[in-house]
C-alpha cells in the first residue's frame, strides 16, 4: 500500500493553536505529514525563517501519534513543494467563509497545476477559528496577552521578539 503523505503549507509567523488543531487532525490521515514553512519574505515575517522552523519543529513533536511529521522551508509554488516531498494530499485548514473562497480558488489553480494531488480542507475547531498570526503578532505588539491563543514556548519566544 502506498504511503499516504499530506503537505500543510504555512508562513507559521507564529505557529498558533489553530495550527497545531490541525496538524494533530492531519497526522489522523496521513502515514508522513511535511510541515513546508513557506520563507515567503513578501509578508514581512517577524520571526527568521530558522526560528520559524525551530518553532514549528518543537511544537510539532508532541502531535506526531502515528504519524512522521518533519518540518522543511520551501520557497516558489507549493504545488512544486508538494512533488518534490512526495505529497498526494495537501492540507489547509479553514476558519471562516472568507477563508473559503479564498481556499476554493486557491484549489481550483492548483488542480490545474496537478491533477494527482488532492486538496482536504479540515475546519479549525470553534475555540481556534478566530485566531490569525497576524493578530497575535498585533496584539503581542500593543502589549496583549496572547495565552490564550498560542502556546507557553510561542508565547515566550513572541514576548523576547518584542523585547518583554
Amino acid at each position: 500500500m502506498a504511503k499516504r503523505v499530506g503537505l500543510y503549507p504555512g508562513t507559521f509567523d507564529p505557529i498558533h493553536n489553530g495550527h497545531t488543531d490541525i496538524i494533530g487532525r492531519a497526522v489522523k490521515l496521513v502515514d508522513r505529514l511535511v510541515l513546508g514553512v513557506a520563507i515567503n519574505t513578501g509578508k514581512g515575517p517577524m520571526f527568521t525563517l530558522e526560528e520559524r522552523v525551530a518553532i514549528v519543529e518543537a511544537e510539532a513533536a508532541a502531535l506526531a501519534g502515528g504519524a512522521e511529521i518533519v518540518v522543511q522551508p520551501f520557497e516558489g509554488l507549493t504545488m512544486h513543494f508538494a512533488r518534490e516531498v512526495g505529497a498526494n494530499v495537501i492540507v489547509r485548514g479553514l476558519r471562516a467563509v472568507a477563508d473559503f473562497e479564498f481556499e476554493f480558488q486557491m484549489t481550483a489553480m492548483n488542480q490545474q497545476l496537478d491533477r494527482e494531488i488532492e486538496t482536504v480542507f479540515l475546519m479549525a475547531d470553534p475555540r481556534h477559528q478566530a485566531i490569525a498570526s497576524k493578530l497575535v503578532k498585533e496584539i503581542v505588539t500593543l502589549g496583549g496577552d496572547v495565552t490564550k491563543f498560542v502556546s507557553p514556548r510561542v508565547k515566550e519566544a513572541l514576548l523576547a521578539k518584542v523585547g518583554r
